[in-house]
């Protein structure tokens, strides 16, 4: 087979196939701090890491009112979680109700 004739069969047939490959995924970074949820509001895509950071000296958590996670962050301390289903979800803490957000995760 010449150079390059593999690769060149791979990435035929991923197209003939209708594969979508994604370029790379992004982190994106929440904070918790002060009770509040930074930014509130966030868009993402499937593939796409959300870090959410406790800066705060209590514990919190990041629950989807859909039930899709439900993510527990101690003081100090970082938890990701990977975006695998499209939708807007709502979450909030569990702890303090009042701190809310919307992550929007797109295709």
């Amino acid at each position: 087979m010449k150079p390059g004739g593999y690769f060149s069969i791979v990435a035929a047939s991923i197209s003939a196939l209708g594969i979508t490959v994604p370029a790379h995924a992004a982190a994106i970074q929440i904070s918790m701090q002060n009770l509040v949820f930074a930014p509130a509001e966030v868009t993402a895509k499937i593939g796409d890491t959300i870090e959410w950071v406790n800066k705060d000296v209590f514990a919190h958590t990041a629950t989807a009112k859909n039930g899709e996670w439900d993510v527990m962050l101690p003081p100090k301390k970082t938890v990701t979680l990977v975006l695998k289903k499209a939708g807007a979800i709502d979450y909030y803490c569990r702890f303090h109700p009042n701190m809310k957000a919307r992550l929007t995760i797109t295709p």
